[in-house]
């Protein structure tokens, strides 16, 4: 059958059991679109393209399934990059779609030409540049193939409008993997067997737990592994939700805004589990002082991230699910109550210190009361996602998630601007649950053009801002690096959040006093449609514990007294 190569990609992204896209059109890309029009596949116009790949991104995560966005040549292209590097950076399964210009104008600096492959060879696991539209059908079946598979990844498809305008035969290809494209799954045996004999002589063993535990489906292999070896688990920022935050085992995140007693832990442990983790240096801190007493296996699929960062012992390339699965039949069941005695008094010796900053009162609203009372409210129950700075931080602490896929944030490229889009992703993958953003006023304000994109297809997402007025955590690092010298920070005029809902005729409410937290908030998770809640807190909270720069993990100071470490 004889059909355009546009009509194609959108056959074969039916094939693929793509549900729905998120895009804007232009003329390069119009080809697609017209092939889209009265097709199953649901389109989502955005106000930004960059709003495309965030969605896209908290779709992939919130599912389990590859995200799709779409966007014209050109200025439409570029202003993709930043998602397109964020979902790299956190390894999310994305197939990019973008238009180009005709084939014989490429590289003649025409109109809204850009050279979009060359300019994201460092941020795509893979691209491509179609020349000939009966490559098509095999390039869209391997791009969803390799972003999906090994180490997941976004994928860029490039199309010149000329080529989507080309009648072609549509095939379907069955062998489309790439040569020598071959992702190991199954660890090696010996070292398997290695790794077990450490963790049964371990007398202190932990389990550090990456975002790989979530993408590869590993969450109950996870709570096996740790129930059956009686190892405290601590996760990374992406990795939250794989393992129960209410589990006694859980010690949550680790790293520069960890717990005291979870960074502590890391620091006394003898044998560490790395199970799809980069060891990054967000979690690491001063790499000499990270866990300095402990044999270190590091599992993770992808072998150039073994070792890059972080000394090994025992290395394992592997899909964490299936090394798991292996490593557990080489164990036993273990106790080691000495170990879990010395963690719970790690916690009574170093809880998370919540008191007002100086210059706060207790009168006023603190961030981590709005966590709390989330918590409380939601159970727990809810997909959150977040946008980047203290809040971001306040969420990871203080609202414990305990299911995988419902703590999105953006951890890699640390993007401002990420979290409501990825909200709208995650709540048009997942419609039946609640959907819960988690912002600042500065994030927020990066990308509240999306909240048209929210009630156009009244999407019930609560966007909870944490309203300090300021650039939060940068205004923490000047205090800390530069003297408190302020600058760049203050925003001496911000929109009204809550009447900015109600020019979209949307609900938008206000919180400004402890008591009015639990009122609003329960009216505002109850108010169909999207809603904002703009929380007033002190502008002179921080985020602690906090590591500083070039200090090891256990460092950390923990009160706003310069050097006050605990």
């Amino acid at each position: 059958m004889e059909i355009t190569a546009a009509e194609a990609v959108v056959r074969l992204l039916e094939e693929e059991e793509v549900e729905v896209v998120f895009g804007y059109p232009g003329g390069a890309i119009l080809p697609l679109y017209d092939a889209l029009y009265g097709k199953k596949i649901k389109h989502v116009l955005v106000r930004q393209e960059q709003g495309a790949a965030h969605a896209a991104n908290g779709y992939a995560r919130a599912t389990g399934k590859v995200g799709v966005c779409i966007a014209t040549s050109g200025p439409g292209a570029t202003n993709l990059v930043t998602g397109i590097a964020n979902a790299y950076g956190d390894s999310i399964p994305m197939v990019i779609i973008t238009g180009q210009v005709h084939t014989q104008l490429v590289g003649s600096d025409a109109f809204q030409e850009v050279d979009i492959t060359g300019i994201t060879i460092p941020i795509t696991k893979h691209n491509y540049l179609v020349k000939k539209a009966q490559d098509l059908p095999k390039i869209v079946k391997q791009a969803f193939l390799i972003a999906s598979t090994g180490r997941p990844g976004p994928v860029l498809i490039d199309i010149p409008k000329d080529v989507l305008e080309t009648v072609i035969t549509c095939s379907n290809p069955k062998d489309v993997r790439p040569q020598g494209y071959k992702p190991t799954y199954k660890g090696n045996t010996k070292q398997i067997i290695q790794a077990a004999k450490a963790i049964l002589t371990a007398e202190r063993p932990l389990i550090f737990a990456g975002g790989g535990i979530i993408a590869s489906e590993a969450s109950e292999e996870l709570l096996t592994l740790a129930e059956t070896i009686q190892a405290p688990v601590v996760n990374t920022l992406m990795s939250i939700g794989s393992f129960p935050r209410s589990h006694p085992l859980s010690l949550g995140m680790l790293g520069l805004h960890g717990a005291k007693f979870t960074n502590q832990a890391v620091t006394e442990c003898d044998v560490l589990i790395g199970l799809g983790v980069r060891f990054d240096d967000r979690a690491t801190g001063k790499v000499s002082g990270f866990a300095p007493n402990a044999k270190i296996i590091h599992v993770d699929i992808d072998p150039a991230e073994i070792g890059k960062n972080v000394r090994f012992d025992i290395p394992i390339v592997g899909d964490v699910r299936v090394v798991i699965q292996e490593l557990l039949n080489h164990l036993a069941p273990a106790e080691h109550p000495e170990w879990l005695k010395r963690i719970q008094e790690l916690k009574e010796q170093y809880p998370l210190v919540l008191k007002p900053e100086k210059g706060c009162r207790w009168a006023r609203l603190h961030p981590w009361q709005v966590l709390q009372k989330l918590q409380e409210l939601t159970k727990g129950d809810a997909i959150v996602t977040t946008d980047v700075g203290q809040h971001q931080m306040w969420a990871a602490q203080h609202y414990l998630a305990n299911r995988p896929r419902t703590f999105i944030s953006s951890g890699g490229l640390g993007t401002m601007g990420y979290g409501f889009p990825a909200a709208v992703g995650a709540q048009l993958g997942c419609p039946d649950q609640m959907v819960v953003c988690i912002t600042g006023d500065g994030s927020f304000q990066m990308s509240m053009q999306e909240f048209g994109t929210a009630v156009e297809h009244k999407l019930p997402i609560k966007i909870i801002i944490l309203n300090n007025h300021q650039l939060g955590m940068v205004r923490q690092l000047q205090e800390f690096y530069c003297d408190e010298r302020y600058f760049g920070v203050d925003y001496t005029g911000q929109p009204d959040f809550a009447m900015f809902a109600g020019c979209y005729g949307a609900a938008g409410f206000r919180i400004n006093r402890p008591d009015d937290l639990e009122p609003v908030l329960t009216e505002a998770l109850n108010t169909p449609g999207p809603v904002i809640v703009d929380c007033t807190v002190c502008g002179r909270e921080n985020v602690y514990p906090m590591v500083l720069g070039g200090a090891c993990i256990d460092e950390a100071i923990v009160d706003r007294a310069r050097g006050e470490k605990n």
